[in-house]
């Protein structure tokens, strides 16, 4: 298969996924994504002792189905408050996945598995027809398009919804939503959606194409219709990133993906402009400053007008009374002259009308004005006393 086909079926594989996987990782349920995709085979197993057909559409009925069962018996464990979240997927995925392996080594001795295959998939054989239904042969690639598609259409219908049931159930239930209703279609739409990819993806990577893409989105946007729109984008570029490089160092073409999906969620973490690793540095470092500038105008704001701001105030004893080294009074000190915050006034560092009010932001107007009498001067005996407070009759 050309590469650029490949490409496209591993990017509608991603951007199948990346809708419910930003609702998945939102919900804090990621590796449900990964028990589902290993307990599909269970459900395929069980569906093709009934059915005895390996093209029968209903294998991908029979895994849905195994889907749905995994939540709900996770669930079921998880109201039993001794069985934590993570070891309630983590005893039921694997008791279903080595049940199906079981099943196979015992009811199908003579069927070879290609374990390749079935840990990485076949994205190759997504556009060749396999599954039929009646005298119409459907190939892969139209099922997961369709499942795609459908994943579109029901975030557009049902977006409010999710984004109550997902932000806050118990005011979704105020407003006559049911999150339990919710909950189990989103299930239901992972399950169907993991079913589709099984085949390009493999049980193994399909959790990266259900987390990554969404992680990625949620570094790159603050509102969760950006987020859909930057996961479902990566995941697109991600697919044709990927698969250019499996073509050029002739890799599998499912995980190079997963890897280029990866790599730039790296990227992401590392320079997205809102929780980027850089940009939080730099927010910090920024803050910081801000914070040096803040100390330095209360400290001059808390002794301006007083005996002893011929001292405090003093440019050559800021150091000691600030409990910082020179250098670092130095950098302030410029800063905030450069700022307008502060003035020269002979050895004296003096705030200005800009700098006082921001002083009296942070530290308040709570001094008398007796205590700003210039020094040397006393208070008149006309300035107003306040009262002490008297007991109410």
């Amino acid at each position: 298969m050309p590469e650029w086909e490949l490409a496209c079926v591993l990017a509608v594989a991603s951007a199948a996924c990346a809708v419910p996987g930003v609702f998945l990782v939102l919900r804090r349920m990621a590796l449900v994504s990964d028990a589902i995709g290993h307990t599909l085979l269970f459900g395929i197993v069980v569906a093709f002792f009934l059915v005895g057909d390996l093209d029968s559409p209903l294998l991908l009925v029979g895994a849905a189905l195994t889907g749905l069962v995994t939540v709900i018996l996770v669930e079921s464990l998880q109201r039993n408050r001794r069985v934590k979240a993570d070891a309630a997927i983590g005893l039921v995925f694997p008791f279903l996945f080595a049940l199906a392996v079981t099943l196979v080594s015992l009811g199908a001795r003579n069927i070879h598995l290609d374990v390749d295959a079935v840990l990485v998939g076949q994205p190759e054989y997504a556009l060749l027809p396999r599954w039929h239904w009646g005298e119409l042969m459907i190939p892969p690639v139209v099922i997961l398009g369709s499942v795609a598609i459908l994943n579109l259409l029901l975030c557009g219908l049902f977006y409010k919804e999710l984004k109550v049931t997902t932000f806050d159930p118990e005011w979704a239930r105020i407003l006559g939503y049911s999150p339990a209703l919710v909950h189990y279609g989103l299930m239901a739409v992972v399950s169907l959606t993991a079913v589709a990819v099984f085949d390009a993806v493999g049980p193994v990577l399909v959790v990266g194409y259900f987390v990554l893409p969404a992680l990625t989105g949620l570094l790159l946007s603050q509102q969760l219709s950006g987020v859909l729109i930057w996961a479902v984008g990566v995941g697109i570029v991600g697919s044709i990133l990927g698969t250019l490089a499996a073509a050029h160092w002739n890799a599998n073409a499912a995980g190079s993906v997963a890897t280029a999906l990866g790599l730039l969620l790296a990227l992401a973490f590392l320079f997205s402009p809102y929780r980027g690793w850089l940009a939080q540095l730099w927010r910090r470092h920024q803050q910081r400053r801000s914070l040096e500038e803040i100390l330095l105008l209360v400290h001059l704001y808390q002794h301006e007008g007083t005996a002893a701001e011929a001292t405090e105030a003093a440019i050559t004893d800021l150091y000691r009374h600030l409990d910082w080294p020179a250098e670092r009074v130095a950098q302030v000190m410029e800063r905030t002259l450069q700022h307008g915050y502060v003035q020269r006034e002979g050895h004296l560092l003096r705030l200005t009308p800009a700098g006082r009010q921001q002083a009296q932001q942070v530290y308040g107007n709570i001094r008398p004005e007796s205590t700003r009498e210039p020094m040397g001067s006393s208070p008149s005996a006309s300035s107003p006393s306040i009262p002490s407070p008297t007991a109410p009759q």
